[in-house]
């Protein structure tokens, strides 16, 4: 763990907050000891409730790296990464991930992400949002011819 990656992120977090860009969430994607994506929380500033500050950060180092896998960098966040963000590092295939504020700490300042972990959890019908399915059959022709797509790029 470097330090200085993580005080950046929190540095982030600090000053995008008290510019109004967001919530206080900073992140910085690092590969072989260099910055190579920032990321601060724009949900507010942006009317986008995904605008975290690891999906931000993640959106940026991709962009800069011009790839959509982030094997071989890691991850430093100003707070633990909530679900959302957890599922973003998951499929951009992050290698590690340091953080600085815990969950808890998040809410106890009105971020209380602990009953997204909850919902998780459960099975699609007993979650808080109703689910309902329909149409698989016609779906998975969509499937199916990815999976006899030539030259399909796997991810």
């Amino acid at each position: 763990m470097n330090l200085d990656f993580l005080r950046e992120a929190i540095r982030l977090s600090i000053e995008q907050m008290e510019a109004n860009e967001g919530g206080p969430f900073g992140a910085v994607i690092v590969r072989n000891g260099e910055i190579v994506g920032r990321g601060w929380n724009r949900v507010t500033s942006t009317n986008d409730p995904t605008a975290h500050a690891e999906v931000v950060a993640i959106r940026d180092a991709c962009s800069r790296l011009k790839t959509f896998s982030l094997a071989g960098c890691e991850i430093y966040s100003s707070c633990e990464p909530c679900p959302l963000c957890l599922a973003a590092i998951y499929w951009s295939r992050l290698d590690r991930i340091y953080y600085a504020a815990t969950c808890d700490d998040a809410a106890a300042a009105g971020f209380d992400d602990r009953n997204f972990y909850r919902e998780l959890g459960k099975s699609s019908v007993e979650r808080s949002i109703p689910v309902q399915q329909a149409l698989r059959d016609e779906a998975l022709v969509a499937l199916q011819a990815w999976t006899m797509k030539e030259g399909r790029i796997r991810y």
